[in-house]
């Protein structure tokens, strides 16, 4: 009976150690259960990332940005695959994503000025300045307006002179109704009195090859410059603030006399609601991918300007853009139909 006191004793003795002992073990437990799904939360991306692209396959745009790509999955851990959704004047896209993607990331697209222009044309599905996160700025186009370069005319002046005395009888493609190269041209046309019949396009893969093949009798659109150095196409002028360094003999329309330009910022956009981190990583990957040899490289063949944009100073710029294009479909009256 006393050996039996003696252990009740012993026990009693222990038993604030033995629940701290058991408290600490609760806890070791409950943070070795939890730690597993906090770091599963702060990983991304968890999967493949598909990149939306606007154009169909094999143009040029679509061909530098598989570049940029392939090196940006080498610094995301994932693939970045890219998804061919031409469309609604390569809006369609930005704007099925901002609809349809989940704001983790692991849906983004490319977008270009036609974003920002085309609400203010047709009710649109969504709005560019609230409905999407800006994640980088990347290139910007070059435009030009090119003919084969067996044609008839050597000069801008030979070209708006013919398309004046024959009204609506020169054929010229651009990508998308409304777009930069659309509203360049039928700007143009207007300074020189010279109407002209526009023909849209899916991308530049199918409008310049339909310009080699004879269906059209010109094309103001960035990523031709593949077929001058080819010498299947020739530049009548430059539609931008400055020559191409690779094309330093042809004009631009202002050194011409006509004020016409087009530009075109590229850039990279998720669904809204994006959590900044996921943004960072996004934009960090993309900015150190674009030092690529072979992307830097892509951009020459196909003479894009690369201008970089933050996330922030592109979120700026996006709102800035959709008020500058209301104010030129206004201007030019521009219609759909």
């Amino acid at each position: 009976m006393q050996r039996f006191r003696t252990c009740l004793q012993r026990l009693q003795s222990l038993k604030p150690r033995l629940l701290r002992g058991i408290a600490a073990a609760a806890a070791t437990t409950a943070a070795l259960m939890l730690a597993p799904t906090a770091f599963a939360a702060g990983q991304f991306p968890t999967r493949p990332i598909e990149f939306w692209i606007p154009f169909p396959p094999g143009g040029p745009t679509d061909a530098s940005l598989r570049i940029l790509l392939a090196a940006a999955s080498k610094e995301l851990g994932q693939q970045v695959i890219p998804v061919n959704k031409p469309g609604a004047g390569a809006t369609l896209a930005a704007s099925v994503m901002a609809q349809s993607a989940a704001p983790d990331g692991h849906v983004i697209a490319m977008v270009a000025a036609n974003i920002f222009r085309m609400p203010h044309l047709q009710k649109t599905p969504y709005d560019p300045v609230k409905d999407f996160t800006y994640i980088m700025g990347l290139t910007n186009y070059r435009y030009g307006i090119v003919v084969r370069a067996d044609a008839k005319w050597k000069t801008l002046e030979e070209f708006l002179a013919y398309a004046k005395a024959n009204p609506r009888k020169v054929n010229y493609g651009a990508v998308g109704i409304a777009s930069s190269g659309h509203i360049a041209m039928e700007k143009l046309g207007k300074a020189a009195g010279a109407e002209m019949t526009f023909v849209p396009y899916k991308g530049g893969a199918e409008e310049l090859t339909a310009l080699m093949g004879g269906e059209l009798d010109a094309v103001l659109d960035p990523g031709w410059g593949q077929y001058v150095t080819t010498g299947k196409l020739r530049p009548l002028a430059i539609v931008g603030e400055s020559r191409f360094p690779r094309f330093k003999d042809v004009p631009t329309l202002k050194e011409l006399g006509y004020d016409v330009t087009a530009s075109s910022q590229v850039g990279i956009v998720g669904p809204k609601g994006m959590d900044p981190k996921v943004v960072k990583v996004l934009h960090d990957a993309f900015k150190k991918a674009t030092q690529e040899p072979a992307y830097q490289k892509s951009l020459e063949v196909i003479d894009l300007e690369q201008v970089y944009l933050s996330s922030e100073e592109y979120t700026k710029f996006a709102a800035e853009q959709y008020e500058r294009e209301r104010r030129t479909v206004q201007q030019l009256n521009i219609k759909l139909n």
